[in-house]
């Protein structure tokens, strides 16, 4: 069997424009300025910790629903999986037990985007952070970059996928909220523009001090992200990840690329090419049968 000369130049012409790719990233912004992100708040002081949301997520998205035995349980940190975008998690804390939430934050820059050579990963205009399976060569730069360790992957799959929230884009594209957010029973997550989410948090925390800590979790980390957290206790008590920078992580990220050996970039999207290539003259072959 034989690979056309021709699909393997143009595979290495591919393969030097994602190493030409890498030099260039933090040079173009993600975010659209004619619009204005969506966001949703997660108000930890509703959660009931009942994971309707994690069953409607699960529906939305034609992934297995949690198990019967698996709920939240204050011993057990129960984690995201590449076909369980969202989780809930018991927490106990000084003011007795709580409920947190975990999935994608889509960051308003995200690091996982601007690691990922052929755009794969890719921050839409509307806000959500999607990933494309057809663009997708495996790299896992999204992994490695993501500041809140989020994309998950199907190491035991022959044909693995990235799997992580999309903020439920096709809905948003078809006018509709996110599943979570509409199947939520005690009204703890909010939905809308991220400025009218932001001033409906702050006056939260405005108008009941007492029940609430100061801070609006996702605001300012990781310069920023389109889910909201607010809360009865500080964030460290939750186990929240609350050493993060309050600038964006493309930058971050950026030099972390620069200290991967460029044969370890090229080599993805060399093997990809060469697939596509193999794959190319095996049809032609069943054509001149």
């Amino acid at each position: 069997m034989s690979i056309d000369r021709r699909e393997f130049l143009k595979t290495m012409g591919i393969a030097g424009a994602s190493l030409s790719g890498v030099k260039a990233l933090g040079a173009s912004t993600p975010a659209h300025e004619a619009s204005e992100f969506y966001a949703i708040l997660h108000d930890i002081t509703l959660c009931e910790g009942c994971q309707e949301c994690e069953f409607a997520c699960a529906t939305a998205n034609s992934l297995p629903a949690p198990a019967d035995n698996d709920y939240p349980d204050s011993s057990i940190k129960r984690v995201l999986k590449p076909d369980q975008y969202s989780v809930i998690n018991a927490v106990e804390t000084s003011v007795g037990e709580v409920y947190t939430k975990q999935q994608c934050m889509h960051c308003a820059q995200p690091a996982c985007a601007s690691a990922c050579l052929t755009q794969a990963m890719h921050k839409t205009a509307e806000g959500p952070v999607t990933w494309t399976e057809g663009k997708c060569m495996g790299c896992r730069y999204c992994m490695v970059s993501c500041p809140f360790d989020i994309p998950k992957f199907e190491f035991d799959n022959n044909n693995p996928k990235i799997g992580k929230c999309q903020m439920c884009f096709s809905r948003l594209q078809a006018g509709e909220v996110p599943a979570c957010v509409e199947n939520c029973p005690a009204g703890a997550l909010t939905f809308g523009k991220r400025s009218d989410i932001l001033r409906e948090a702050h006056k939260r925390i405005l108008d009941d001090p007492n029940g609430y800590v100061d801070h609006v979790y996702g605001e300012f980390e990781a310069g920023g992200t389109s889910w909201l957290n607010i809360s009865p206790v500080a964030f460290d008590e939750l186990g929240f990840k609350t050493n993060l920078e309050t600038k964006p992580y493309p930058e971050l990220t950026k030099g972390f690329l620069y200290s991967v050996p460029s044969v370890f970039i090229l080599w993805p999207a060399l093997l990809m090419g060469l697939r596509e290539a193999t794959k190319s003259d095996e049809q032609e072959g069943d054509n001149h049968e």
